[in-house]
């Protein structure tokens, strides 16, 4: 996938980097994607959903790409297919996630992802919470600055839709991930920074340290380093976890 300093406005934007022929065939396969979405007496959006479906299976990673995309699309146009089909496409995306070969296809089931898991509020998720989740952690330190701009919003959506139910392994992975949070507090590129701010943020809630000792004081009960590098370059967020009783 092309690098980009420039985090994309718009979930499904074209790549400008594409060849001619490239935009003009995803173009085209967009085009008849919406024509059907928005003639659903001629072509019933069920089966444009069974196509996209076989698309997304494809030996073809491009058209696994725009298949992807095209998921979105649909997301975005009819959640009611969302929650009526919600199975399927969770099994799709996450199958997208681990793509083996295609870097695209792993992008645009990120952002895919995205959208699905505010149209269904994290409902439902079952155990496609913990292979999402773990997979996402891995995206957060990747070299593509809109992936790991894609995969901190994802991963903040999961600090939202933990529950109870996955809430101990929740912890575990936050703890796994916090110096990636740390790290990309000063990203190179500033939406991505944003993003991990905001992210860290909606994980704070699994940094509280559990009280072990009664007779350790506040002030040991603290991460040293932790309370350090965010006093150093982000003393809001520090006096927001102070504030929280997190630190």
């Amino acid at each position: 996938m092309d690098q980009t300093q420039r985090i994309p406005d718009q979930p499904h934007s074209i790549p400008t980097s594409q060849p001619r022929k490239k935009m003009t065939s995803m173009l085209s396969f967009f085009s008849k994607v919406s024509w059907k979405l928005k003639f659903q007496k001629q072509e019933p959006l069920k089966n444009v959903f069974f196509m996209l479906a076989e698309r997304a299976q494809d030996p073809s990673a491009k058209k696994r790409h725009l298949a992807m995309r095209s998921l979105g699309t649909m997301a975005c146009e009819d959640p009611e297919q969302v929650r009526k089909y919600k199975k399927i496409m969770l099994d799709l995306l996450v199958h997208g996630l681990y793509d083996p070969v295609s870097s695209e296809v792993i992008y645009e089931s990120v952002k895919t992802l995205t959208i699905i898991l505010g149209k269904i509020q994290g409902k439902g998720l079952g155990s496609f919470f913990i292979d999402i989740t773990l997979q996402t952690r891995t995206l957060l330190d990747d070299e593509n600055d809109s992936m790991r701009y894609s995969a901190f919003v994802l991963f903040g959506q999961l600090a939202a839709f933990a529950g109870r139910k996955w809430k101990k392994f929740f912890i575990g992975q936050v703890k796994q991930t916090r110096d990636s949070l740390l790290i990309h507090l000063q990203d190179r590129n500033p939406h991505v920074a944003k993003a991990c701010k905001t992210t860290f943020q909606a994980c704070s809630p699994y940094l509280k340290l559990r009280k072990e000792y009664n007779f350790q004081s506040d002030e040991d009960q603290r991460n040293p380093k932790l309370c350090r590098q965010l006093s150093h370059y982000h003393p809001e967020l520090l006096q927001f976890f102070y504030a929280n009783k997190i630190l």
